[in-house]
């Protein structure tokens, strides 16, 4: 119990350290903090939460794996003309713990259910999502090339559909761990967002480095409070019922 606790004030402190690097752009040290920091939370998950979400492991797992190649890549020398295999491998990593995320929500939905009650929202949110696709897509398509383009907009339609699943699991459920979760996918869609604008846009505004890593490490601290927490059925909304006199 002790330890549990000395490792979570350890990873407040690294979070903190990652945000402040961040924020006077050191990449190289906050992308090492990152890694340990990741590291330490998938182990504090494994080690001292009861009910443990295989999903959400992996998820942890997943991104714990490409966070470090992401510092890796730092010492990666490429001679021109060569491909960076090590940035597909990373990215798609990113991707596949975010699907690990969001197929932890789907698996406990009543999906026809959710497609009756809410399938007005639904479609709504299909066409917000599409319309932001496309408008981050034009962020970058001068920037990259065209296999990295499609790289990150396959990326950022997992961003947003992860969104999505978490707006449309708490409308459903109702409950305060569907609320973490989509509080933490906000987060991480802003974080995801902002370091787009970080790294392609605005490369010398370190307030983006700041706010992005904030973002993220807020993001995570949600997911973790959420996972410590059971889902419930779903809720109904609370009705205001005239008493008789």
């Amino acid at each position: 119990m002790i330890v549990n606790r000395i490792l979570k004030v350890i990873l407040l402190l690294l979070g903190g350290v990652f945000i402040v690097l961040q924020s006077f752009a050191y990449e190289v040290e906050g992308a090492a903090i990152s890694s340990l920091m990741f590291l330490l939370l998938t182990v504090l998950y494994f080690r001292w939460t009861e009910n443990k979400s295989s999903f959400f492991l992996w998820f942890l797992a997943t991104f714990t794996i490409a966070q470090i190649l992401s510092f890796a890549a730092y010492y990666l020398i490429l001679e021109e003309g060569q491909v960076d295999y090590l940035y597909f491998i990373t990215n798609i990593l990113y991707i596949i713990a975010y699907i690990f995320l969001i197929s932890r929500i789907l698996r406990r939905l009543d999906i026809k259910k959710v497609f009756l009650e809410h399938s007005i929202p639904i479609l709504i949110l299909v066409v917000l999502d599409i319309f932001c696709l496309a408008i981050v897509a034009e962020t970058t398509e001068n920037v990259l090339s065209t296999s990295q383009n499609n790289l990150e907009y396959a990326y950022n339609a997992v961003i947003m559909a992860l969104l999505s699943v978490a707006l449309i699991n708490y409308m459903y459920r109702n409950d305060n761990k569907s609320m973490l979760f989509l509080l933490a996918s906000i987060f991480i869609v802003f974080s995801e967002i902002i370091q787009l604008a970080y790294y392609y846009i605005l490369l010398e505004d370190n307030n983006l480095g700041f706010i992005y890593s904030f973002f993220m490490v807020v993001a995570f601290v949600f997911f973790y409070l959420q996972s410590q927490l059971e889902f419930t059925g779903p809720i109904p909304e609370y009705k205001d019922e005239l008493e008789e006199v």
